[in-house]
């Protein structure tokens, strides 16, 4: 998830930019979708980093990090999320919110806020899919060196 360092919601901009790098006037980004549209952002403006983002839960002193919200989407759900956050209802879109991560404030978090999150993470799964896939090679290398140092050691014991 070391990916959602370099992508950033703007404030007042639908979807999702990629930091391509900083400017002198402000920062120059590149959109997440079909377009690849690049434009320099002005310092001024509001630009939030997926990576710095946390969700509230019901302990006041523990927020969980967009990352492993997302994570636990590709879990449950797969690549795309079905549910239409235009038409939906905000009970349906909390019951949704509820499978993936149980324990969120729901005084503090906002429907419009799981809606952001649902098209995040659609926007993300079909643009950036290299997002997801590395995490789930990470656990497989490191599955792999576990099963290779046990078998390594078996033929150590056998000598």
């Amino acid at each position: 998830m070391e990916l959602l360092q370099e992508v950033a919601n703007i404030s007042g901009k639908p979807g999702l930019y990629r930091i391509v790098k900083p400017g002198r006037a402000g920062v120059i980004v590149e959109s997440l979708d079909q377009l690849r549209k690049r434009e320099m952002i002005n310092a001024n403006a509001k630009v939030s980093v997926l990576k710095e983002i946390s969700v509230y839960t019901e302990d006041i002193n523990k927020a969980t990090p967009l990352g492993e919200i997302f994570l636990s989407i590709r879990k449950d759900f797969g690549n795309k999320v079905e549910l239409d956050t235009k038409n939906a209802t905000n009970k349906e879109i909390f019951d949704f919110f509820g499978k993936v991560m149980p324990d969120f404030d729901k005084e503090r978090v906002y429907p419009t806020d799981v809606k952001k999150i649902i098209n995040w993470y659609n926007i993300l799964s079909e643009n950036l899919p290299e997002l997801f896939d590395s995490k789930e090679e990470e656990v497989e290398a490191k599955e792999e060196k576990v099963e290779e140092e046990v078998v390594v050691k078996k033929k150590v014991k056998k000598k």
